[in-house]
Formats: C-alpha cells, structure tokens, sequence
C-alpha cells in the first residue's frame, strides 16, 4: 500500500495546487472520500484470502466481529470497503501512510 501512494502522492498534489482556487469543496469531499474508497478496496485485494485479511485487521486493532464480517465476504472489496472497513482503515492510517488530504 506503501507503494500505490507514493506513486499517487505527486499527481494529487499537483491537482490539489492546480485547483486551489476552485471554490467547490463538495467536490473535492466526494473525491476524497472516493479515493479513500478506492484504495481501502485495493488493500483488500492485496490481502486477497479471509485468513490473511482476518489476521491483517486484527493486527490493526479491529474488533473480532468486524474482522470476521470482512473477511467472511473477502471477495467483495468494493463493498466491503465503503462499510465496515472505515472503523479500521480511517483517515488517520492513511495520514500515517503520507495520503495527503484534498478536503
């Protein structure tokens, strides 16, 4: 995951100094969140079986309960990750990975 932001790094923050001055902050909201989405749906696939996105949550700190209904549906990336998985991989993780904020 490392690697897909650091190559996503400079492009948004190009966008983001190009468009500074757009005064349309739902917009860019919407694409924060989508992105976020996105790449929560991208670590999913990564982790690719139940069992290693059951342990890799865990590792994280989420709940059992939560780690077993994202891992129960380890298939369904793109649902899974606009749900549950936003308790586990908040904005504050991808903060920590270098994902700069466009809100």
């Amino acid at each position: 995951m490392q690697q897909v932001v650091d190559g996503l790094r400079p492009y948004l923050l190009g966008w983001k100094a190009y468009f500074r001055l757009a005064q349309t902050p739902r917009v860019w909201r919407e694409l924060d969140e989508w992105l976020r989405h996105r790449l929560r749906a991208v670590q999913l696939k990564q982790w690719k079986r139940g069992t290693s996105i059951y342990r890799e949550l865990r590792a994280l700190g989420a709940k059992p309960e939560i780690a077993h209904q994202v891992a129960a549906n380890s298939r369904r990336w793109w649902r899974n990750s606009g749900k549950r998985l936003n308790s586990v991989l908040t904005v504050e993780w991808f903060d920590r990975l270098g994902l700069p904020r466009l809100s």
